[in-house]
């Protein structure tokens, strides 16, 4: 039995009309957002208070030991932001969360919206508002993007949102398998499904983290695909592209949730991830 997260902040009790109280209500039964994440977010932006937050559920050290146990659900999540990247419970997939909503992509191929119940073991988010835009009139590698990017790095030590849209020439992915717990991340990532599509429409969303937080999460960039048409999605480790739209966000504040799971509260992560993780992604950090 895994222990939920609670979500963090403070409860507030407020009196509402009711006309506002069911356009809330309107608005989350069409979008699948959360009330609290609603809320928050009207209040932040009527404020003028900044979410440069990135929200963190356990760490890059426990993931690569194997501890996958959901802990935290998705309708949680969405109280945190409305992008971000993660896995689920037993490895089982690649998290993507786009515009407030939380898709998984499956191993078959599938792309599938999780009930609110889903459970993660790992998850970044935040709150997207860019603070800066650019073209990238060609990218011909991986590494081709990683370089380009690094250009438009403000500093070494924020996390950095990154979102890019446009039509990928060529996009390579992967999505990880359900896995038994206890089984190492490159252990893991040794079956995974590869995919590889041509001029494909979607987004490209992740962070970028700095290398001093390489026990946390994973260092450098870390970018999931799902496409437009929400029927594929994954890992990306291969990307040929021209004109494509990126847009870039600081982040200088994490707050970070740790799992209450056994299996988390038992492992040792005294450990430097480093080598396992380069292994496990298959890609440039």
């Amino acid at each position: 039995m895994h222990k939920h997260i609670k979500p963090s902040g403070v409860e507030i009790k407020a009196r509402i009309s009711n006309t506002l109280f069911h356009t809330i209500e309107s608005h989350c039964q069409q979008t699948g957002e959360s009330m609290d994440h609603v809320v928050q977010t009207a209040l932040a932006r009527g404020l003028g208070v900044e979410h440069h937050t990135v929200y963190q559920i356990s760490t890059s050290t426990a993931l690569v030991d194997g501890v996958y146990q959901g802990c935290v659900d998705v309708g949680t999540i969405k109280g945190h932001g409305d992008f971000g990247l993660g896995t689920f419970d037993s490895l089982n997939g690649e998290g993507i969360m786009l515009d407030g909503h939380v898709y998984q992509a499956l191993s078959n191929g599938d792309v599938i919206e999780p009930p609110n119940s889903a459970t993660a073991p790992f998850w970044v988010s935040t709150e997207f508002e860019a603070d800066r835009e650019l073209t990238l009139e060609q990218v011909l590698t991986w590494d081709d993007l990683c370089q380009k990017l690094d250009k438009h790095l403000n500093s070494d030590n924020l996390f950095v949102a990154i979102r890019i849209d446009g039509i990928f020439e060529e996009i390579n992915y992967r999505v990880v398998c359900r896995t038994n717990p206890g089984v190492d991340l490159v252990s893991a990532t040794n079956h995974q499904a590869e995919f590889t599509f041509n001029n494909v429409t979607g987004t490209l969303m992740g962070f970028w983290s700095p290398s001093y937080v390489r026990t946390l999460n994973i260092p450098g960039y870390h970018l999931h695909l799902l496409t437009d048409d929400r029927k594929h999605g994954g890992h990306v480790h291969g990307i040929r592209a021209r004109n494509i739209r990126v847009r870039m966000m600081d982040a200088s504040n994490l707050v970070m949730a740790l799992p209450e799971t056994p299996q988390f509260l038992k492992a040792d992560l005294s450990h430097d991830p480093s080598e396992a993780l380069g292994k496990a992604e298959g890609a440039k950090s």
